[in-house]
């Protein structure tokens, strides 16, 4: 969702200073800029940046992309950085390339609204939304930029995804293709704002503090946003106390932020705001994209292209989910933090599926067929499969109990009497989500080492003996934990982890980080989520716990992509803060956004493993 990855996709990483100089001389020689305020149906203007082939024997087609984080550079003697990236591809084959501001952002007239609903009963000027916006932005390039082929294709990462997502619904017959790449999609459920109804209070105040500036006026700097005095973000949330304190720092004019403390639960207004309800008869080809380790949307692009398939099965949708962080499918993507790919994942991405898609749909060139209904890459095993659906067909979903002493086994305990393992989840002494000191959110964390973690004593670990065979997942994990808690409401993290052989290391032919970490025995985060326990039945209707009360919170985890190998170990931790990642639960049932600091309070919290009660996680195991 942050701007520098909207910046890092326009200029994408250099290449040399020969290179460089040579694409970008291509550039300037074969293309020029212009600028146009274009307007919409209610008389707003929006401003609109077209890089255009200078070329006239033949006719171009249109790759368009709108976002709130700014047209830059302007001025029509300014070009973008896209030489720089592998979308010179992209200018190679002469695309029209528009970028545009929307509505209320820098340079556009009108007034922003985030993730602004969208309207299926459009009936006057008057009823706008983004994929109106987007219908009369085609309209006017159709009719008034030159040497235009009559297609369009839209495309956007993070934020400027969710804009992707809401042109395929504007029913405009140009539109050909749309590739939503992690997009923003449902800031309650899994993106960005909240996860199961935990606010991720790390991401939203670095983020929104600048973003949410008011401007009622275009301009072309929205300035830098708040600064934190301390540098440690762990001391600075912790200090900084209850989340209605940060209400105060970040101030009134902010009206986004203080809008959703006004809606502590999934109500009309964020149900409003799921870029899902809209996903019916949608008319382009879609090319939905995403990480398996993107710490800001790795929900988005999972949950659309479901909801697509489900409420739009005529639609031509596919999907590509790779081994990245947010965007990093722009850039070089042999490696996430610690963890080796053995190959660049990303330049296979570009050049066998975003860029033929493009070419298949707008230019008539190449077969869109190569590209499968799911082309999903598998970590632990780095291999890409491509499959005729997703989850495949061909899953077994297989409970993997916890038992005492810490162990997982697929067999149910079969111990009659009351068994568990406690812990006491202290919000004055939470659970970091990363090892180490860190100013901002790092984005390894998806892929970092647990061990830190598993010292902790409000930390439960649970593991299996080592693996005789290789285990893949292959979907959705669902935590399915029976605990009882001595207050009347707490969160719940659950974490899939791979436990590498001690004597594990890499090959040093493959492309790493250069960091040289020590990958014996180390404990690599496959997938982790939280849930906020009030919400476990409901998130429209929060229910608190009964104290001492044995209670089912079950749960899903985005999608697993994941080979464990023979003589590995799978784990499964526990815990109950995941600091400050997301906001600490006072572990009352209160509305958290008006909690004050003295209503946290610890918790001991019990997971049950025995046979009545039998904790699990249940595994998507592809056969």
């Amino acid at each position: 969702m942050k701007k520098w990855v909207f910046l890092f996709l326009l200029a994408g990483f250099s290449f040399s200073a020969t290179a460089q100089n040579e694409d970008s001389s291509w550039f300037a020689n074969n293309y020029y800029k212009i600028e146009r305020m274009v307007p919409m149906r209610d008389g707003i203007r929006l401003f609109t940046a077209f890089y255009i082939p200078k070329d006239s024997a033949a006719r171009h087609p249109f790759l368009m992309t709108r976002t709130p984080y700014s047209c830059a550079p302007y001025g029509e003697n300014k070009f973008s950085g896209l030489w720089r990236s592998y979308r010179m591809a992209y200018l190679k084959e002469k695309y029209i390339i528009v970028t545009q501001d929307v509505r209320g952002r820098y340079m556009s007239e009108g007034v922003f609204a985030d993730v602004r609903p969208f309207n299926k009963n459009k009936k006057t000027k008057k009823d706008i939304d983004e994929a109106s916006d987007t219908y009369d932005a085609i309209a006017w390039m159709l009719k008034n930029i030159p040497g235009n082929n009559g297609k369009v294709g839209v495309l956007g990462t993070s934020y400027p995804g969710f804009y992707a997502t809401e042109a395929a619904l504007s029913g405009h017959p140009a539109l050909k293709a749309v590739s939503p790449q992690a997009p923003v999609t449902d800031w309650f459920i899994g993106d960005d704002f909240h996860h199961n109804g935990a606010f991720f209070a790390l991401d939203g105040f670095s983020f929104y503090s600048s973003f949410g500036k008011p401007h009622p006026v275009p301009t072309k700097d929205y300035g830098p946003g708040f600064s934190t005095p301390i540098k440690d973000n762990y001391q600075f949330y912790l200090q900084a106390g209850a989340v209605k304190n940060l209400a105060a720092m970040i101030g009134d004019s902010i009206k986004f932020w203080h809008e959703m403390y006004k809606h502590p639960t999934y109500d009309a207004w964020w149900q409003a705001r799921n870029a899902r309800v809209g996903l019916y008869n949608v008319q382009p080809a879609m090319l939905y994209v995403g990480g398996l380790f993107d710490a800001e949307d790795c929900f988005g692009a999972w949950n659309c292209y479901k909801a697509t398939r489900k409420q739009s099965p005529a639609t031509n949708t596919k999907i590509v989910m790779g081994p990245w962080f947010h965007g990093q499918w722009s850039g070089e993507g042999s490696y996430m933090g610690n963890v080796r790919f053995a190959s660049n994942t990303s330049a296979w991405y570009q050049q066998t599926m975003e860029v033929p898609f493009f070419n298949y749909y707008l230019k008539g060139i190449g077969n869109a067929d190569t590209i499968s209904q799911a082309n999903i890459f598998f970590t632990g095993e780095n291999s890409w499969k491509k499959l005729p659906q997703w989850p495949p067909a061909n899953i077994e979903n297989k409970a993997l109990y916890f038992h005492a002493g810490g162990k997982l086994s697929f067999d149910k305990p079969v111990v009659k009497t009351a068994a568990f393992t406690e812990y006491t989840s202290d919000p004055a002494h939470p659970v970091p989500y990363a090892d180490g000191v860190h100013e901002g959110r790092t984005r390894e964390y998806m892929t970092d080492d647990q061990r830190f973690a598993s010292r902790r004593p409000d930390v439960l670990s649970f593991e299996t003996d080592t693996l005789t065979e290789e285990l893949t997942l292959a979907g959705p994990v669902l935590a399915d934990l029976m605990t009882s808690i001595t207050t009347t409401d707490a969160d719940f993290v659950v974490k899939v982890i791979d436990v590498f052989p001690d004597d594990f290391k890499y090959d040093p032919s493959l492309k790493g980080n250069g960091k040289d970490y020590p990958m014996g025995g180390y404990h690599m985060l496959v997938r982790a989520e939280i849930m906020r326990g009030k919400f476990r039945n409901s998130y429209e209707n929060p229910e608190p716990f009964a104290p001492d009360k044995i209670t089912e919170v079950k749960y899903a985890l985005p999608d697993v992509a994941h080979t464990f190998k023979k003589g590995h170990r799978l784990m499964i931790q526990v815990q109950s803060t995941w600091f400050p990642l997301a906001d600490r639960n006072p572990q009352k049932f209160i509305n958290i956004y008006t909690a004050n600091d003295s209503d946290f309070q610890k918790a001991s919290i019990k997971i049950y493993h025995d046979g009545v009660n039998a904790s699990a996680v249940i595994l998507p195991v592809l056969k």
